[in-house]
């Protein structure tokens, strides 16, 4: 599949394939969102600090791991410093932030201090499942990126390239392994790998949907941190086009990917992303659909084979 792998100084894991044609640098992020202990209290309760961006309506009484610097991950359970739904008097109810937000493991105090630190990392847990022809998940953001850079390696067959597959590392906290894996590889091109948002769902105006689920991958138009490159936005429609592939167009008002990065690399990359409608994104119940997915994977693969740095500089 790849003819070397390493992994460098920020812990981007890289898998290149030599080539003799244009140097094109894959990019999916393999961290997620989460938590850090930030402190324990006397009753052994621990206040976290968010790692990456999360909506505090969907957090109530999730289900955590503790990553420990030693032993099995300890489970928690995420809940409100706020009263009991029972004990709430009229009045009492506010809207919920994130400081408000606590782990507690069941332990007492003098165990959790024991083997907890500050600095720890902290998880959602829930597992995936198979929904019809959907899957649900926590992380599928950016997992899925992973699974499609993946197997487009695999299903690119033909052509020149090199292909350099980068699983990156906290693009969640700012773009930073793809910023520095982009500067140490110097590629001419480059596409990350990612979800978008897909809100088609009740109470969400179809204007500001973004994407639709189930109707093809999506090829990025503009997000917040990048405008990709028009050539590579043409190249992956007439690409779509010609080989009947399922595709739709994304604006993504807020957000963004490791292209953003990528794209300002020294003198510039030609740069575009190909991203995986999601429903629920930044949830522990993340939903796409699994043609979708299938259907990046061969667009990317396409791209791959065919590419040139002439077409591009002279569309």
């Amino acid at each position: 599949l790849v003819d070397n792998i390493s992994v460098d100084t920020l812990g981007n894991l890289i898998a290149t394939r030599s080539g003799s044609g244009p140097r094109i640098m894959l990019a999916a992020h393999m961290d997620e969102i989460g938590f850090l202990v930030k402190h324990i209290d006397d009753k052994g309760f621990i206040r976290i600090q968010p790692v990456g961006g999360f909506d505090p309506r969907v957090l109530t009484a999730q289900r955590v791991f503790i990553h420990r610097r030693t032993g099995d991950p300890l489970p928690g359970v995420l809940q409100p410093g706020t009263k009991p739904i029972h004990l709430l008097q009229p009045g009492d109810g506010k809207e919920l932030k994130l400081d408000d937000l606590f782990v507690d493991t069941g332990a007492s105090a003098e165990s959790v201090r024991s083997t907890v630190s500050i600095g720890d990392m902290i998880t959602l847990n829930r597992p995936t499942t198979l929904m019809g022809n959907t899957v649900v998940s926590k992380a599928l953001d950016d997992r899925l990126g992973l699974y499609v850079m993946i197997e487009a390696v695999r299903a690119a067959t033909s052509g020149t390239a090199e292909v350099i597959a980068v699983a990156t590392t906290q693009e969640e906290v700012g773009l930073r392994g793809a910023q520095t894996a982009a500067f140490d590889l110097r590629p001419d091109i480059a596409i990350a790998l990612d979800v978008t948002l897909a809100a088609d769902i009740p109470g969400t105006p179809t204007e500001s949907s973004v994407t639709l689920l189930g109707k093809g991958a999506a090829i990025k138009v503009f997000d917040s941190s990048q405008l990709p490159h028009p050539a590579i936005v043409d190249t992956l429609r007439t690409i779509a086009e010609q080989e009947d592939i399922p595709h739709q167009l994304e604006v993504l008002p807020r957000g963004g990917t490791d292209a953003g990065a990528i794209q300002r690399s020294r003198g510039g990359v030609y740069t575009g992303t190909i991203s995986i409608p999601c429903r629920y994104v930044h949830t522990v119940n993340e939903m796409a659909h699994v043609d979708d997915v299938e259907a990046c994977v061969t667009l990317l693969a396409r791209f791959i084979e065919t590419v040139s740095l002439d077409q591009l500089r002279h569309p």
